[in-house]
Protein backbone atom coordinates (compact mmCIF):
# COMPACT_ATOMS: atom_id res chain seq x y z
CA UNK A 1 0.00 0.00 0.00
CA UNK A 2 1.62 3.48 -1.15
CA UNK A 3 0.45 6.51 0.63
CA UNK A 4 -0.49 9.36 -1.30
CA UNK A 5 0.25 13.13 -0.92
CA UNK A 6 -3.03 15.21 -0.83
CA UNK A 7 -2.41 17.77 -3.85
CA UNK A 8 -3.47 20.94 -3.23
CA UNK A 9 -6.71 21.15 -5.34
CA UNK A 10 -7.84 18.58 -2.34
CA UNK A 11 -6.18 20.65 0.64
CA UNK A 12 -8.65 22.34 2.65
CA UNK A 13 -8.91 25.71 3.46
CA UNK A 14 -9.89 29.52 2.52
CA UNK A 15 -8.57 31.36 -1.01
CA UNK A 16 -7.21 34.60 -0.44
CA UNK A 17 -10.49 36.08 -1.90
CA UNK A 18 -12.28 34.60 0.83
CA UNK A 19 -10.53 36.29 3.46
CA UNK A 20 -10.52 39.63 1.85
CA UNK A 21 -14.56 39.45 1.52
CA UNK A 22 -14.55 38.36 5.43
CA UNK A 23 -12.25 41.23 6.52
CA UNK A 24 -14.27 43.88 4.60
CA UNK A 25 -17.48 42.42 6.44
CA UNK A 26 -15.56 42.75 9.25
CA UNK A 27 -14.40 46.20 8.58
CA UNK A 28 -18.22 47.21 7.29
CA UNK A 29 -19.75 46.23 10.73
CA UNK A 30 -17.06 47.93 12.42
CA UNK A 31 -17.37 51.20 11.00
CA UNK A 32 -21.04 51.13 11.99
CA UNK A 33 -21.10 50.23 15.62
CA UNK A 34 -18.34 52.30 16.70
CA UNK A 35 -19.52 55.33 16.28
CA UNK A 36 -22.55 54.25 17.91
CA UNK A 37 -20.80 53.40 20.80
CA UNK A 38 -18.99 56.20 21.08
CA UNK A 39 -22.48 58.49 21.16
CA UNK A 40 -23.82 55.84 23.95
CA UNK A 41 -20.34 56.55 25.91
CA UNK A 42 -21.60 60.56 25.74
CA UNK A 43 -24.89 60.10 26.47
CA UNK A 44 -23.78 57.97 29.73
CA UNK A 45 -21.58 60.92 30.59
CA UNK A 46 -24.23 63.53 30.19
CA UNK A 47 -26.73 61.85 32.02
CA UNK A 48 -24.18 61.33 34.75
CA UNK A 49 -23.27 65.29 34.86
CA UNK A 50 -26.83 66.68 34.98
CA UNK A 51 -27.60 63.79 37.89
CA UNK A 52 -24.58 65.39 39.51
CA UNK A 53 -25.02 69.02 39.32
CA UNK A 54 -28.91 67.98 40.73
CA UNK A 55 -26.99 66.63 43.77
CA UNK A 56 -24.82 69.43 43.97
CA UNK A 57 -27.41 72.18 43.61
CA UNK A 58 -29.70 70.66 45.82
CA UNK A 59 -26.89 69.70 48.55
CA UNK A 60 -26.31 73.93 48.32
CA UNK A 61 -29.42 74.73 48.71
CA UNK A 62 -30.43 72.74 51.86
CA UNK A 63 -27.04 73.56 53.03
CA UNK A 64 -28.26 77.45 52.59
CA UNK A 65 -31.89 76.85 54.18
CA UNK A 66 -30.65 75.08 56.86
CA UNK A 67 -27.52 76.99 58.20
CA UNK A 68 -28.63 80.88 57.03
CA UNK A 69 -25.69 81.23 54.88
CA UNK A 70 -24.47 79.60 52.03
CA UNK A 71 -21.46 77.05 51.53
CA UNK A 72 -18.02 79.25 51.13
CA UNK A 73 -16.81 75.93 49.25
CA UNK A 74 -18.21 72.62 47.76
CA UNK A 75 -15.86 70.86 50.76
CA UNK A 76 -18.36 72.83 53.58
CA UNK A 77 -21.04 70.51 51.75
CA UNK A 78 -18.98 67.26 52.58
CA UNK A 79 -17.34 68.98 56.25
CA UNK A 80 -21.29 69.55 57.02
CA UNK A 81 -22.46 66.29 56.10
CA UNK A 82 -24.83 67.19 53.03
CA UNK A 83 -22.69 65.18 50.82
CA UNK A 84 -20.23 62.00 51.17
CA UNK A 85 -17.86 63.15 49.41
CA UNK A 86 -17.71 65.68 46.21
CA UNK A 87 -18.49 64.04 42.40
CA UNK A 88 -15.97 63.69 39.68
CA UNK A 89 -17.01 65.57 37.01
CA UNK A 90 -17.36 63.13 34.14
CA UNK A 91 -16.17 65.03 31.70
CA UNK A 92 -12.96 66.29 33.07
CA UNK A 93 -13.06 63.30 35.11
CA UNK A 94 -11.55 65.19 38.75
CA UNK A 95 -13.53 66.53 41.65
CA UNK A 96 -11.05 69.56 41.84
CA UNK A 97 -12.57 70.78 38.28
CA UNK A 98 -15.98 71.76 39.24
CA UNK A 99 -16.42 75.90 38.63
CA UNK A 100 -18.76 77.68 41.77
CA UNK A 101 -20.49 80.81 40.98
CA UNK A 102 -21.15 83.22 44.50
CA UNK A 103 -23.51 85.69 44.11
CA UNK A 104 -24.12 88.76 46.86
CA UNK A 105 -28.15 88.31 46.45
CA UNK A 106 -29.61 86.28 49.46
CA UNK A 107 -31.91 83.23 48.58
CA UNK A 108 -33.88 83.73 51.69
CA UNK A 109 -34.68 86.15 54.36
CA UNK A 110 -33.01 84.29 57.06
CA UNK A 111 -29.75 84.01 55.21
CA UNK A 112 -27.18 86.24 56.71
CA UNK A 113 -23.74 85.54 54.21
CA UNK A 114 -23.58 85.11 50.59
CA UNK A 115 -21.61 82.46 49.34
CA UNK A 116 -21.52 79.64 46.71
CA UNK A 117 -24.97 79.55 45.08
CA UNK A 118 -24.52 77.56 41.77
CA UNK A 119 -22.01 75.22 40.47
CA UNK A 120 -20.98 73.93 36.65
CA UNK A 121 -18.71 71.53 34.80
CA UNK A 122 -14.95 72.74 34.75
CA UNK A 123 -15.24 71.10 31.05
CA UNK A 124 -14.80 73.15 27.57
CA UNK A 125 -16.58 70.35 25.61
CA UNK A 126 -20.08 71.07 24.38
CA UNK A 127 -22.49 68.35 24.56
CA UNK A 128 -24.96 67.06 22.53
CA UNK A 129 -27.58 69.60 22.32
CA UNK A 130 -24.54 71.90 21.40
CA UNK A 131 -24.10 74.13 24.91
CA UNK A 132 -21.08 74.11 26.66
CA UNK A 133 -21.35 71.78 29.45
CA UNK A 134 -19.99 74.74 31.97
CA UNK A 135 -23.25 76.27 31.01
CA UNK A 136 -25.41 73.22 32.22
Amino acid sequence: MSRRKPNSAQQGGFTLVELMVVMLIIGVLAAIAIPSFISSIKNAKEAVLKEDLHVLRNAIDSYTMDKAKAPQSLDDLVQNGYLKTIPKDPMTHSSETWVTSTDDTLQSIDQTDPGVNDVHSGSNEVGADGQPYSSW
